[in-house]
């Protein structure tokens, strides 16, 4: 029996599930399919829209992204807002390096609503202070590795050759040794810089898994048709790279960055626990639970506020990025549904 007539018998029959696709058959039935679905979850007002516009409706429409960055947002306005950072002074009254008169055993109370520490300072002050800390050092990871794995991962995959196999090799060496026992020799001997040492450190050893990642995407886009007719007009390397290959990775790099910043922080809190990170008399949340970590059967708010405030940013970060990745490929949220 031909196809033509299992389609029909399979149509009298009343198979709902059987859907016909005129002219296509096999894979590029399938295919078909897919491009319907993706045609359906466009925007059906008649107007045109550009590639941005379509990704920023997605990552709109994303409500666990959305429900992160009010998180995200809250806990970075109140962090910055309540202590103020140099001359810029804070609304919230009590400084986290005074200490003072403990009161009530220093459980939380309408004047302290974290509580005071075993010295009497206001721990909501000194948590807010930790969190403004962990988020600078953070972002600026974030900002470091991104950059470091975006450069290398793009001259490794666009030149190939004896480039890729240092770049690569230089990378491998990176991944082979233990990340935080790295973090943590490099921690120490920049411990003398400040905050600012540690997060040029952790940047320059979180960059490889961009870097994998980029050369991946350029791999595959330098084979492209835009960028051999880019080559054909006389196009160098480096306009390439940065006005043609680059823009179409974009997505990939977005997402990464995300969850740079989300490792970061528990990098940092990790690196501070083990008394390799922040340093006193400067203050982060990672060194806030180790210096506390004793006082958990006691006092346990001195040991779960800051560990509230990193899952927190931790979790909002990541689901920020899960936003981003569905907004850029809008096939990872059709594989939920």
């Amino acid at each position: 029996m031909s196809d033509d007539d299992q389609r029909a018998r399979r149509a009298q029959q009343g198979d709902e599930s059987f859907e016909p696709i005129v002219g296509v058959s096999g894979t590029d039935a399938i295919g078909a399919k897919s491009t319907a679905i993706a045609i359906d979850e466009e925007p059906h007002d008649g107007k045109s829209y550009s590639q941005g516009q379509l990704v920023r409706r997605r990552f709109f429409r994303h409500k666990g992204a959305m429900a992160s960055l009010v998180v995200l947002a809250v806990i970075t306005i109140v962090a910055f807002t309540s202590i103020g950072i140099g001359p810029i002074p804070g609304w919230w009254p009590h400084d986290y390096t005074l200490a003072g008169q403990v009161v009530n055993g220093g459980r939380p109370s309408w004047e302290h609503p974290f509580g005071q520490d075993t010295i009497g300072k206001d721990y909501f002050a000194l948590v807010m202070r930790g969190t403004q800390q962990s988020l600078i050092i953070a972002l600026g990871v974030g900002l470091i590795s991104t950059f470091l794995g975006t450069l290398i991962g793009a001259l490794a995959g666009f030149y190939r050759g004896w480039i890729e196999a240092l770049l690569m090799r230089l990378t491998d060496l990176f991944i082979i040794i233990p990340l935080l026992v790295f973090a943590a020799v490099l921690g120490a001997i920049a411990r003398d810089w400040g905050i600012w040492g540690l997060t040029l450190v952790l940047g320059a050893v979180t960059w490889t898994g961009l870097a994998r990642l980029v050369r991946g995407e350029v791999l595959s886009l330098r084979e492209r048709e835009f960028v051999t007719a880019a080559r054909a007009v006389g196009t160098g390397a480096g306009r390439i790279i940065t006005k043609h290959i680059l823009p179409n990775a974009i997505g990939v790099i977005i997402v990464s960055a995300t969850l740079a910043i989300a490792q970061a922080i528990l990098l940092e809190t990790s690196l501070s626990y083990l008394g390799f990170g922040v340093q006193a008399p400067s203050t982060s949340l990672g060194l806030l639970i180790s210096d506390y970590q004793n006082a958990f059967t006691t006092r346990p708010w001195l040991f779960w506020w800051p560990g509230i405030m990193i899952l927190a940013i931790a979790l909002a970060v990541n689901f920020l990025g899960d936003g981003l990745r569905d907004a850029f490929d809008p096939r990872q949220n059709r594989s939920k549904a």
